[in-house]
């Protein structure tokens, strides 16, 4: 008999995470090793039990998860990432692909949808719900956003995106440099950046604009 898929559930509700947990667990060739609440913490288990799958909400407090992928990714290479998002924004799913998650399901998928996704990631493939499969284009180089950036926000680097997030969660510039293990003087220069590429000038029109653009809740 094969060894189960080892699966981390990374979700901030409790409900969502139980009810995961009962389906996967009652697939058979499944078994969750643990489930977490933020992405700090999947972070922490995922070194701890070294999963075949992670399966991570995109709006978890704290940590933005497109960054906890990324450290996933460079301290475990086998574990496939598998994002669960109620949002499919243009940005968020090119942070997902930029992170090399192997799916990304809305949560408006069924529960044996997830079951199959997680089956086809721990086998090396990809799956994508069909509102996101619509958005990118899969050839022999992978999967790709096939969008042309329709806002001043396509123009923003990834960790710009990130700066410009945490202003939207109303974090300080120290608070923003310790979540990001960067420097306070490198915060200012993304932030200058921000604004002379948005042409906005102040951090409430800042956060103002994330939340618009939709890159507030991730």
């Amino acid at each position: 008999m094969n060894d189960p898929i080892r699966v981390i559930l990374a979700d901030d509700h409790t409900l969502v995470r139980d009810t995961l947990r009962q389906w996967l667990n009652n697939a058979g060739d499944i078994a969750v090793v643990a489930e977490v609440p933020s992405a700090e913490a999947a972070i922490d288990e995922t070194i701890r039990h070294k999963p075949d799958v992670v399966v991570m909400d995109i709006d978890m407090p704290g940590l933005l998860c497109f960054d906890a992928a990324r450290t996933i990714r460079a301290r475990s290479p086998e574990t496939k990432l598998l994002f669960l998002s109620a949002f499919f924004h243009d940005r968020y799913i090119e942070d997902a692909l930029g992170a090399e998650a192997s799916g990304y399901l809305t949560k408006s998928e069924p529960p044996e949808e997830v079951v199959r996704a997680i089956r086809e990631v721990a086998a090396g493939g990809i799956c994508f719900s069909p509102e996101v499969k619509a958005r990118i284009v899969i050839d022999a180089q992978g999967a790709r956003l096939n969008a042309e950036p329709k806002t001043r926000a396509g123009t923003l680097t990834p960790r710009e995106i990130e700066v410009l997030r945490y202003i939207a969660r109303g974090l300080s510039k120290k608070d923003i440099a310790t979540t990001m293990h960067i420097s306070v003087k490198t915060v200012d220069n993304h932030c200058t950046n921000l604004m002379n590429k948005l042409d906005i000038h102040d951090r409430v029109s800042l956060a103002r604009f994330a939340i618009r653009e939709g890159l507030a809740e991730a």
